[in-house]
């Protein structure tokens, strides 16, 4: 190799090595201002004893009251916790769409599994639902959706033998407008207004569900996995996102990778989904920013974009929990917010290469 690319590779690496680490930080000094902010304000310090306690056991003695320790650790912490991990998952599955159909415009709810939660949610909050799951009803019929709708785009994307990035991009679409009518004739079928308005706050996302158990633990999951295999299979993506010519000469099987991921990334937004609702934008920007901090290379860009993607979401739950205090703003709402003028900066530009 080069001395020229062997420096460049090095000064690439370093960038990306201090942007991890210093969107570390800032998403550990977001999280404990975060966790501090509302109705009964308590001090990042605080915030940070109060964490320390219960998960390193210091300071042994709590010097702080019973009710601050309820706040951040009951309510707050497992908030900001769904954040970061919805934040962190939304933009690394949105970072690998967009390789895998070769469109800087896809994002996570491109294949149309957010509609398939939509209507399992819709199902579970008006008619009763997954009522056999229990206090996961909400949650269990979202993801039963979300896996509905992620079989029948695979299925049709595979219907000519392939599963190309073109046939894949119109499937989701598809499916996506067909599952998001079945969602509003399930509103509109359904004589609950109450309902009605919880299906539509749902709709537009909301973190309010978070708490310590099972399906958290199951984000968890989903989402580190997503992150790891992204990072690791870093070079395979840059070759897909080439084209799949590119790719066979560089020994990656397009169509058999394209389906790995597409299992994969599937999985992971449909447990996203159902956790915590339609978050738009986060998908969409965040791939954009990542790539622009550290470069195309996926093996650096997946784990910056999920930094920043949990960075945003953690503060965007901030904005929506306080502006219109006690009364809560749907996420979905304050993410779509910012992301719009950065789409259309994107369309922008994208203009200004082409002309």
């Amino acid at each position: 190799m080069p001395e020229d690319d062997v420096l460049g590779h090095a000064a690439r690496r370093r960038t990306a090595v201090l942007w991890t680490a210093g969107l570390g930080v800032l998403l550990v000094a977001t999280v404990l201002i975060g966790i501090g902010v509302g109705a009964t304000a308590i001090d990042p310090l605080t915030v940070g004893r109060i964490i320390g306690h219960h998960v390193l056991g210091w300071p042994g003695t709590p010097t702080w009251s019973a009710t601050d320790d309820a706040i951040v650790w009951q309510v707050r912490l497992p908030r900001v916790v769904l954040g970061i991990l919805v934040g962190g998952g939304l933009a690394v599955c949105g970072t690998a769409l967009q390789a895998m159909v070769r469109n800087v415009l896809a994002d996570p709810y491109l294949l149309g599994i957010n509609s398939g939660a939509s209507s399992g949610a819709a199902a579970a909050i008006l008619f009763g639902a997954g009522a056999g799951l229990g206090e996961y009803a909400l949650q269990g019929s979202a993801f039963i959706g979300a896996l509905a709708a992620s079989l029948l785009v695979f299925v049709l994307a595979r219907s000519g033998g392939r599963v190309t990035a073109i046939r894949l991009l119109l499937s989701g679409v598809a499916v996506g407008y067909a599952l998001y009518a079945a969602t509003s004739f399930l509103i509109f079928a359904s004589d609950s207004a109450e309902g009605s308005r919880s299906v539509l706050f749902w709709l537009l996302g909301s973190l309010g569900l978070a708490q310590w158990n099972i399906p958290l633990g199951i984000v968890a999951a989903a989402v580190l996995l997503t992150i790891l295999v992204l990072t690791v299979t870093g070079r395979s993506l840059d070759a897909l996102s080439v084209g799949d010519e590119t790719a066979h000469t560089l020994g990656v099987s397009p169509e058999r990778f394209r389906t790995a991921l597409l299992v994969l990334v599937s999985l992971s937004i449909g447990v996203l989904v159902a956790s915590a609702g339609s978050i738009g934008f986060v998908g969409l920007v965040v791939p954009h920013l990542a790539r622009r901090l550290v470069g195309a290379a996926h093996a650096r860009a997946v784990p910056v974009a999920a930094l920043c993607g949990a960075v945003l979401l953690v503060a965007a739950d901030v904005v929506a929990r306080t502006l219109l205090a006690p009364q809560e703003i749907p996420i979905g709402i304050i993410t779509s917010l910012v992301g719009a003028p950065f789409l259309l900066i994107l369309i922008r530009r994208m203009h200004a290469i082409s002309a």
